[in-house]
C-alpha cells in the first residue's frame, strides 16, 4: 500500500509541475500584454516623458517614413504639443522560450493639432520588442510603427 501511495504522489507531483510549466509560458504573453497596457496608460497620462521611461538605454525607435532614433535622440525631441495624445491597443504578444525577450503588436491612434489648429487623428500599427534587463525590469528595445488609413472610413 505504501508503494502505491508513493507512486500516486509522484504522479501527481509530475502532473502539477508539468501544468505549472505550461502556465508559466502562458503567463509570458500575458506579462507582455500587461507591460504594454501599463506603457500605454502612462503615456496617456504623461506623454513623451513616460514614453522614454519604458525604453532600454540601448533601445531604438524606428520612425514611420523616417530614420532610426536611439534613446539620446528621443530625449532631444521636444515635448508633445498641448492636446497631443498617443493611445494603442495590443492585439497579440509572444514570449521567447528563454523568458527574456518578447514582442507585442497592435493598433495605435496618434492625435495632434494640424497647422490650422484642428485636432487630427492618425492611425497605424505598431510593434514593440521587449527585453528583460539585467536588473529584472522589462524595457522596450525596438519600437516601430507604420501609418494606416482610418479604420472607419478607409482614408
Amino acid at each position: 500500500m505504501t508503494r502505491i501511495t508513493v507512486a500516486v504522489l509522484l504522479l501527481l507531483l509530475f502532473a502539477a509541475s508539468s501544468f505549472a510549466k505550461k502556465e508559466k509560458s502562458a503567463n509570458g504573453a500575458n506579462l507582455l500584454l500587461q507591460l504594454e497596457a501599463n506603457f500605454a496608460a502612462d503615456v496617456a497620462k504623461h506623454g513623451h516623458d513616460a514614453f522614454l521611461t519604458y525604453f532600454a538605454e540601448d533601445g531604438v525607435e524606428i520612425v514611420d517614413g523616417g530614420g532610426i532614433n536611439d534613446k539620446e535622440a528621443m530625449r532631444k525631441q521636444p515635448d508633445w504639443p498641448e492636446g497631443t495624445t498617443l493611445t494603442w491597443t495590443p492585439v497579440h504578444a509572444e514570449m521567447a522560450a528563454s523568458g527574456d525577450l518578447g514582442y507585442t503588436y497592435g493598433n495605435y491612434v496618434y492625435s495632434a493639432k494640424n497647422k490650422e489648429g484642428k485636432l487630427v487623428a492618425n492611425y497605424g500599427k505598431y510593434t514593440s520588442i521587449w527585453k528583460k534587463q539585467k536588473d529584472g525590469q522589462w524595457k522596450v528595445v525596438v519600437d516601430m510603427g507604420n501609418s494606416s488609413p482610418d479604420p472607419k472610413t478607409g482614408k
